[in-house]
């Protein structure tokens, strides 16, 4: 497996395979590898002839230095697991000197408000930090598609935005967020869990699938309030937002209206781990 750690490496390398038509997919993570990146490789295999997975602990989009400072970094547990999946995997670890050549800050970009609620608001300056550094990665590779999760699924439509944006020529893909046994959704976080609460953590999918049995027939009002009264039942759990928007512009739904599709989403803290899920609706 090729490990490269510069760009100018890395696209050198690339070159040659683009040269013979070979197509390039690319999944950007922060590392600490789980079974939800590699269905993301697995996928991204399967659409293209060779795949560049990126790892790189971004700085810029951490709104708690603490939150930085505690994130695992596994790096060759992480190609250990990669090479499990296929020997088309590319991996790409740049420094953060190299990959933001030069000051290590954000650029501000506005995504018709796709930005401002939920992660957005909670957590000042994160996508911003994200929509940068995932540019940055994107120019870098210049892969035919990218592959993101589901569970991330704010951060989807910003990047599609992004993209969309800056014209970039690059085919975003979401994939479906993959499950632990007992339903939490996977995360590199989920390794700060104790083995007890985080069985305990089904919970918080089996509430938002609750959520949108009572969707079906009840309206977001009462449905948000029976979420929010569900986890004041837990005390730990500490539910830091409820929200069902709609899916294309994530604004909070108000009256559903026919025809519209709606998405449910939750952040909680377990044990000071922040945990993020959500579910579509219809």
């Amino acid at each position: 497996m090729q490990v490269f750690h510069l760009k100018k490496e890395l696209r050198s390398s690339l070159s040659i395979l683009i040269a013979k038509n070979y197509t390039i997919g690319m999944v950007p993570t922060m590392g600490a590898l789980h079974q939800g990146h590699l269905t993301l490789a697995k996928q991204a295999i399967v659409e293209n002839h060779y795949v560049v997975v990126s790892i790189f602990v971004n700085p810029t989009q951490f709104d708690n230095s603490d939150d930085l400072k505690k994130y695992p970094k596994t790096l060759d547990k992480d190609i250990d697991l990669l090479k499990t999946v296929s020997d088309k995997i590319i991996v790409f670890a740049p420094s953060a000197n190299e990959i933001y050549s030069g000051e290590i800050k954000s650029k501000s970009y506005k995504f018709n408000g796709l930005e401002k609620v939920m992660e957005g608001k909670f957590r000042t300056g994160h996508f911003n930090g994200v929509a940068t550094i995932v540019e940055l990665l994107l120019k870098a590779v210049m892969p035919d598609k990218a592959y993101f999760g589901e569970k991330d699924f704010q951060q989807l439509q910003i990047i599609k935005k992004l993209v969309e944006i800056r014209a970039i020529p690059i085919k975003i893909i979401g994939c479906p967020i993959v499950r632990e046994p007992h339903g939490l959704a996977m995360s590199s976080r989920n390794e700060r869990l104790s083995k007890e609460v985080r069985k305990k953590a089904d919970f918080i999918y089996k509430t938002l699938q609750s959520a949108k049995n009572k969707f079906g027939t009840k309206s977001a009002d009462f449905t948000i309030n029976w979420v929010q009264n569900q986890f004041k039942k837990y005390s730990n759990f500490k539910l830091e937002y409820f929200l069902i928007t709609d899916i294309d512009t994530l604004t909070p739904v108000l009256r559903k209206q026919k025809g519209k599709k709606y998405r449910a989403f939750v952040a909680v803290y377990v044990e000071g781990v922040r945990l993020i899920d959500n579910i579509a609706l219809n």
